[in-house]
């Protein structure tokens, strides 16, 4: 059985994580993001990057602005707010509380 499908669910989950990691510190290209999932096990689609952020922007935690691009239409750039930002604080402290336990429940 592939990791893809093994561990579907919890690569899922950790998508949004991976997200907001990703447009931390600058204004980010939705294919900017595709490009810096690509070699991870994060790598995923359109068609699933599109509606996790639009999720994400409802829930306040990100939002974007146009730029005009010499390369075609303008784009939209997403970034964190405030709360997307406290968000990104609460899940790195929860990622480190988990992975001291299992550390712990493995000794």
């Amino acid at each position: 059985m592939a990791d893809e499908e093994r561990f579907g669910g919890l690569r899922k989950g950790l998508l949004e994580f991976a997200i907001l990691r990703i447009i931390e510190r600058q204004s980010v290209y939705v294919a900017d993001m595709l490009a810096k999932l690509s070699a991870t096990p994060f790598a995923t689609q359109e068609g699933t990057l599109y509606p996790l952020l639009s999720k994400l922007r409802r829930e306040e935690l990100l939002d974007y602005e146009w730029v005009e691009s010499d390369q075609g239409p303008p784009r939209k750039y997403y970034r964190l707010t405030p709360k997307g930002a406290a968000r990104l604080q609460d899940l790195s402290d929860y990622w480190r509380q988990l992975d001291a336990t299992l550390e712990t429940l493995g000794r």
